[in-house]
């Protein structure tokens, strides 16, 4: 349930959250600004700007990430940020909140905020651009609501349907576990996965696979609603788990992104991220286990014969696994090669140990 009054307090899984976000910009802001005249970023529940203790919202991590990017001064592209706000007490106070940071911003930055609900809004601003015959902007849309109310998958899919847009997307399942037998809670159901297919898993008696069912429907309707690449992880609070979070992108290089930026986020006291084909693997960890990746791997590649090791790598960046390309060579490969479970084509590297472009490499 939203809070009822203005601003509240900051807990310790939404922290968590915030910190994928602002490592994902970091990487996003410069390789999308340095293809593209123009580049946005829509929150779409975007609260009040910052929280009882003074800490900031998503609005303020988004912009930060821009101020404070170390190439920042090599950032030329016009950069918008668009914050979509429907409570107005809350609105007025992200107002205030951004326009003390307004002398900060580069020159070509720029931010709107709007009172309003996310689907209006995106309606609105959609169907303008349809009018126009053009596309939307290379856009990061943070969809961060407190139930699963105003945020219909009919919308999402016209955001995906754009070739440079990613979502990033609060996948409240509690709520939606709570209310699935409600008779006047399934339209919103219906809307949130764009299909009524969700009643099947509503009558599921094992928890557990109930919510597996709820949470690979959801990756599936992105995918089959624009989405090429769908990462999915969880947040929990000790044992309880918060909520799921689902980023959907057409791109490859982005999902490998947000991978990385997922797993380079510590644990914080006991707040913990799992990612989906990991059981109960916790990322960031110190020690990490890579076999689940040498499984992923050997499921994919053994019955094929050579491979390029250009191909292997973009099997990792993908979600076909839930490991990013920075894991694979040296954290995976290398020790794989000592224990006899790949093998590399001679002449097609210098060094041993080493996995350069133009490696051809099977998988034993």
């Amino acid at each position: 349930m939203p809070p009822n009054t203005t601003t509240w307090d900051l807990d310790s899984h939404t922290r968590g959250k915030h910190l994928v976000l602002e490592r994902y910009m970091q990487a996003w802001l410069p390789i999308m600004t340095k293809w593209n005249g123009r580049v946005l970023f829509i929150d779409a529940f975007a609260g009040p700007g910052e929280y009882s203790g003074g800490e900031p919202g998503s609005p303020v991590i988004a912009l930060r990430a821009l101020i404070d990017h170390r190439a920042k001064s090599y950032i030329r592209s016009e950069v918008n940020y668009l914050f979509i706000e429907d409570d107005p007490d809350r609105s007025s106070h992200l107002q205030e909140v951004l326009d003390d940071l307004e002398d900060e911003l580069p020159s070509k930055c720029n931010y709107d905020v709007i009172t309003s609900t996310f689907d209006e809004t995106l309606t609105e601003v959609l169907d303008d651009i349809e009018r126009q015959r053009t596309s939307l902007a290379p856009a990061f849309v943070m969809i961060d609501p407190f139930g699963v109310s105003n945020t219909p998958m009919s919308v999402v899919k016209r955001i995906l349907d754009n070739p440079k847009s990613e979502v990033y997307i609060s996948f409240m399942y509690e709520s939606i576990n709570r209310f699935r037998n409600h008779a006047n809670f399934e339209w919103h159901l219906d809307e949130l996965f764009g299909c009524p297919d969700w009643r099947q898993g509503a009558s599921l008696n094992d928890r557990e696979d109930r919510k597996k069912f709820f949470y690979n429907l959801y990756g599936q309707q992105l995918k089959n609603n624009g989405a090429n690449y769908v990462v999915h992880f969880e947040l929990y609070q000790g044992q309880r788990l918060v909520y799921a979070i689902f980023f959907g992108t057409k791109n490859l290089n982005g999902c490998d992104k947000m991978k990385q930026a997922i797993w380079n986020v510590d644990p914080l006291g006991e707040f913990r991220f799992r990612g989906k084909r990991l059981g109960q693997l916790t990322l960031g960890e110190a020690v990490v286990d890579f076999s689940p990746l040498e499984e992923d791997l050997q499921n994919r590649f053994k019955s094929r014969g050579w491979q390029k090791i250009e191909d292997v790598l973009d099997f990792v960046k993908s979600d076909g696994t839930a490991f990013h390309s920075g894991q694979l060579k040296m954290k995976t490969l290398k020790p794989m090669e000592a224990n006899g479970k790949i093998e590399v084509r001679s002449g097609t590297r210098k060094k041993s140990g080493t996995y350069p472009n133009g490696t051809v490499l099977r998988f034993l």
